[in-house]
């Protein structure tokens, strides 16, 4: 019987360490490469001539950030069925902090096909001047940004019951419990400096305040897709 709990055990760690890898992927090619080929944030023209130039690459960002948010529905309740052992009522919390993001990512991502339109309607393109329509672009593309901001909260509160219960578990290092749940208030930080100060941009610590949420994340998804996991803990 225990090995049988065990081989399920490892199992489900697997394909939740699947899930993440996949979300961690396409979270990579929307939100950080495709924009850095695409977006020039202080110039407009450029920006919507890169986007009409490369407009498959435009779509292959949407698309995969429609994965990376459908797939992040998957991710919490698949680690919700792995860690409640550990503690139920702290997987509740993960899985509802996790999942009501979803909808606030998916209406966001009409921003996205605001531009999309922009950039290929023709009937649109007759409707105003090229440079009205760079500013548009460009517009939409900042009302993204601000969405993904809001969206920041719930992607590091999640964070903290999860790496609790991976502090906890017993079955995953501790280690990457501790950097998960620093990540709670890597993010949180990161929306608050954005939020109230116009140049924190500029100070150029974001990535640095991000790199325990990045190592947790990362970390113990390699963790579960490669090692899987151990026999669960006692219920508390």
């Amino acid at each position: 019987m225990e090995n049988q709990i065990e081989v399920s055990n490892k199992k489900m760690a697997r394909i939740a360490g699947l899930l993440y890898l996949v979300v961690v992927l396409t979270g990579i090619i929307s939100l950080a490469y495709i924009p850095s080929k695409l977006i020039v944030w202080d110039n407009a023209a450029t920006t919507f001539n890169n986007i009409v130039n490369s407009q498959f690459l435009f779509r292959l960002g949407i698309v995969s950030g429609l994965i990376c948010y459908t797939f992040f529905v998957f991710l919490p309740l698949t680690l919700y069925r792995l860690l409640k052992s550990v503690n139920k009522i702290y997987a509740q919390a993960m899985f509802v902090l996790a999942v009501v993001s979803v909808p606030i990512s998916f209406v966001n991502m009409l921003n996205k096909f605001a531009v999309l339109s922009l950039v290929s309607d023709a009937s649109l393109q007759k409707m105003y001047t090229n440079e009205q329509l760079q500013n548009q672009v460009l517009f939409y593309l900042n009302q993204y940004d601000y969405g993904n901001l809001i969206v920041q909260i719930f992607w590091g509160l999640w964070l903290f019951p999860f790496g609790y219960l991976v502090f906890k578990s017993g079955f995953l290092p501790k280690i990457l419990g501790i950097f998960l749940m620093l990540g709670c208030f890597s993010y949180l930080i990161n929306f608050l400096g954005f939020s109230l100060l116009s140049n924190y941009a500029d100070f150029g610590v974001s990535s640095m305040v991000r790199l325990p949420a990045s190592i947790g994340e990362i970390g113990t998804c390699l963790w579960l897709l490669i090692m899987g996991a151990k026999n669960k803990a006692v219920v508390n």
